[in-house]
C-alpha cells in the first residue's frame, strides 16, 4: 500500500479508500442502496481492505439510514482495529428524519445533532474527517463554517472536509473561515472519473493551488468503467441513483467506455485496473473512494496501484470525452 498526506494535514491516508456505502442493511426499505451488504457479508470484503494495507475508510449518516455507520463500526472493533492507526471518515447534510423540521440540512442544530448520532453508531469517540454532505443553500454560510468549527473545537472532530459543489461556493467557505480564524475544510470529495470530468475546469485547480485533498467519489462511475457498456450486474439492476446520475448522458458516455474496453485488452488489465490507474495518475487526486461488495473488486484496486499508463494510454483514454452538463451540485 501507498500512503499521502491529506493535503495540506500531517494526516496519512491509504492512496485507496474504501467506500463503506455498500455495507448497512440491505432493502429497498432501509435506504437508497438496496444492494447494500450487512455485517456478515462485509467481513471478508473489510477484512482484505486491511490486510492490503488500507487505512482509509469512508461513510455517511445517510447510507442506509445510518446503518452503514453501524456497520462500519461494528468492523472497527470486530478486527480489533487500533483507533490511532486509522482514518474514518463520514458526512452529515441530508435528511435523517425525511418530512420533519430540522431533520436534515446544514443549520447549526442539526451538525452538532448529528455528530453525536454518527458517534454513536460508529462506536467512537472522534471522528477523523467530518464532511459536508453537499451544500445546504438554505443555511448561512457563516453559521455552517461557525458550528464545524465548534464540533472541531469540541475534540469531536479532526479535520473536515466539503463535497460537491460549484467552486466559487466552496472558495467563499474557505474565505469565510479564513476570515474569522474558523477550521478550514482539508479536502473535496467530488465526483470524477472518465465519464465526468467537469471538476477539472475549477474545482481541481482551486483545490490544487489551495493544497486540499482531492478524494472523488464514484471513481468507476458506479461501475459502468468497470464493465464493457450495457453490462447488467446485480447492483445495475435495482440501482436508482446510479440511473439518477448518469443515465442522462448515456449518448456521451458509451464511446468513452467502449475505448476504455479496448484500451484495457491491449494492456492486459481489467477495466476497473485501467479506470484506476489514469486516475491514480493524477498528480492532484489523493486517494479514490472506492465502494466494493466483493474482496476480488478490493484486490483489483490496490492492484491497480502498481499499475502505470503510458503518456499515450492516458490521452487515449481521454480523448473521446467531451462537455458533459455539471451533475450533483445538489
Amino acid at each position: 500500500m501507498k500512503y499521502v498526506k491529506l493535503g495540506n494535514t500531517g494526516l496519512d491516508v491509504s492512496k485507496i479508500c474504501l467506500g463503506m456505502m455498500s455495507f448497512g442493511k440491505p432493502g429497498n426499505e432501509n435506504g437508497l442502496f438496496p444492494w447494500a451488504k450487512d455485517f456478515e457479508d462485509a467481513k471478508p470484503i473489510f477484512k482484505k481492505a486491511i490486510e492490503l494495507g488500507i487505512n482509509f475508510f469512508d461513510t455517511a449518516n445517510i447510507y442506509q439510514m445510518g446503518s452503514s455507520e453501524e456497520v462500519t463500526g461494528k468492523l472497527i472493533k470486530e478486527f480489533g482495529l487500533d483507533r490511532d492507526d486509522i482514518v474514518v471518515a463520514s458526512k452529515v447534510r441530508m435528511d435523517m428524519r425525511p418530512g420533519k423540521p430540522n431533520g436534515g440540512g446544514l443549520s447549526r442544530k442539526e451538525i452538532l445533532c448529528e455528530i453525536d448520532k454518527t458517534l454513536k453508531r460508529l462506536q467512537l469517540d472522534y471522528i477523523d474527517l467530518y464532511q459536508i454532505h453537499r451544500l445546504d443553500p438554505l443555511t448561512p454560510k457563516e453559521e455552517i463554517m461557525e458550528a464545524l468549527h465548534d464540533v472541531v473545537k469540541s475534540g469531536k472532530v479532526r479535520y473536515i472536509g466539503a463535497s460537491t459543489m460549484y467552486a466559487w461556493e466552496f472558495e467563499r467557505m474557505q474565505t469565510i473561515a479564513e476570515r474569522n480564524g474558523w477550521t478550514k475544510f482539508v479536502s473535496m470529495q467530488n465526483q470524477y472519473n472518465l465519464i465526468y470530468r467537469e471538476e477539472e475546469r475549477e474545482m481541481i485547480p482551486l483545490c490544487q493551488d489551495r493544497k486540499v485533498a482531492i478524494i472523488p467519489w464514484s471513481p468507476l462511475a458506479g461501475g459502468r468503467t468497470a464493465h464493457p457498456w450495457g453490462t447488467k450486474t446485480a447492483r445495475v439492476e435495482i440501482d436508482e441513483v446510479s440511473k439518477w446520475v448518469w443515465d442522462g448522458t448515456n449518448d456521451l458516455d458509451k464511446v468513452v467506455v467502449d475505448n476504455l474496453e479496448k484500451i484495457a485488452k491491449e494492456r492486459g488489465i481489467s477495466m476497473a485496473q485501467a479506470s484506476l490507474a489514469w486516475m491514480l495518475s493524477k498528480p492532484y487526486v489523493t486517494a479514490p473512494i472506492v465502494g466494493t461488495t466483493s474482496v476480488h473488486h478490493v484486490e483489483e484496486a490496490v492492484a491497480a496501484l502498481d499499475i502505470t499508463l503510458t503518456a499515450d494510454e492516458i490521452s487515449a483514454l481521454e480523448k473521446p470525452y467531451v462537455n458533459h452538463p455539471v451533475l450533483g451540485m445538489m
